[in-house]
């Protein structure tokens, strides 16, 4: 089942949440909507659900437009943050109540209910009731129920956000193991960019009702189309100057503060020079050690196989912070890095993934 949203607005007390959205979302496809709390997104997922109706615009679900359809006729499964599972019924009674509703055979009934707590092994838990049950199992339950209809498409609304970060990794496996067997539309809502990350085949990103970028993990990380994109995905978030690009016979040059980065491969920035432009410098493509940028080594956390290091640039007290690079510059290096608070450090960049945006856009 595929989904078609088209130029979609939704104003809740004369604010516009939602305007003039328009995506696509591939039949199998898992999507992810993904933006920070506010900018739209569980809205958009409640008005293809059929809980919100939009002010303008058209919703398609394979190929029909359900805007007039109840949530019922729509033929999704919605799985919310609350869990929202009926605590006076145990977690046979809770799966089966859906099927109930549509008049199934009890002998039905009971083989779909046992085939789907054994697909998401949750089989010992059938006579509990919700009280009994953790947060990760209360999820689990919460899914076998949307999932035990078969529906054609599912809708999960921050599934994952009540639980604890070691169950979230566990749900965040056995959500991917589930879509990968079953292979159904699916649409998920998060703020949570780890999760969109690692479950999304698709990302649709939003701030502010509008969307941002539409692509891949890999394309919005790697290729961020604007400053938002570039700072909201990435931990630790990315690095940004401010700066202008000089050009000259000898070269191309981007020059902030006292830094100054040679771009002889970047040719094509040549047509900006004058302007002034901000690079965005992942953590990862900082490498200390050896180069001719230096600072002082403010902070430094340890998180298992690698290390981040906070940088005061060379020449800035910590009293005098608002610099060329902002507070301070960040750089994602190995666990085996040698130093600590407090001392000086050398490093450099690799020009090649530096991204560059002039007036907010991606130029390269």
């Amino acid at each position: 089942m595929s989904v078609i949203v088209k130029n979609l607005t939704k104003s809740f007390n004369g604010k516009k949440v939602i305007d003039n959205i328009s995506f696509e979302v591939s039949e199998g496809e898992f999507c992810i909507l993904l933006g920070p709390s506010g900018c739209g997104k569980t809205t958009i997922l409640r008005l293809i659900a059929g809980l919100e109706r939009q002010d303008s615009g058209e919703i398609f679900i394979d190929g029909k437009e359900v805007s007039n359809l109840s949530p019922g006729e729509r033929d999704i499964a919605m799985v919310f943050q609350s869990y929202a599972l009926y605590p006076h019924m145990n977690v046979y009674e809770n799966m089966a109540f859906p099927l109930r509703v549509r008049k199934l055979s009890e002998q039905e009934i009971d083989k779909k209910v046992r085939e789907t707590a054994r697909l998401l092994n949750i089989e010992e838990l059938l006579k509990r009731k919700p009280k009994e049950l953790s947060g990760g199992q209360r999820q689990r339950v919460a899914i076998g129920r949307a999932i035990i209809r078969n529906p054609k498409l599912f809708l999960f609304d921050e599934p994952l956000s009540n639980l604890d970060a070691k169950l979230r990794i566990l749900m965040r496996v056995e959500i991917a193991r589930l879509h990968q067997k079953l292979r159904t539309t699916t649409i998920y809502v998060t703020h949570d960019q780890v999760e969109a990350m690692t479950l999304g085949q698709k990302i649709i990103l939003l701030n502010e009702g509008v969307i941002q970028q539409i692509g891949t993990p890999e394309e919005v990380y790697n290729e961020p189309a604007n400053l938002f994109v570039a700072s909201f995905i990435g931990t630790p978030p990315i690095n940004l100057l401010e700066g202008i690009i000089e050009a000259d016979t000898g070269g191309i040059y981007f020059k902030s503060g006292d830094i100054v980065i040679n771009l002889e491969s970047l040719e094509s920035l040549r047509e900006y020079a004058g302007k002034e432009v901000t690079a965005g410098i992942r953590p990862e493509s900082l490498v200390p050690g050896q180069g001719p940028f230096s600072g002082i080594i403010e902070h430094i956390e340890y998180i298992g196989a690698e290390k981040i290091l906070y940088i005061i640039p060379a020449g800035k007290s910590p009293s005098n912070r608002v610099d060329i690079l902002g507070p301070k510059i960040t750089i994602r290096t190995t666990s085996t890095f040698q130093g600590g608070r407090g001392e000086s450090i050398c490093f450099s960049v690799d020009t090649s993934r530096i991204h560059f945006f002039y007036k907010g856009l991606r130029i390269i």
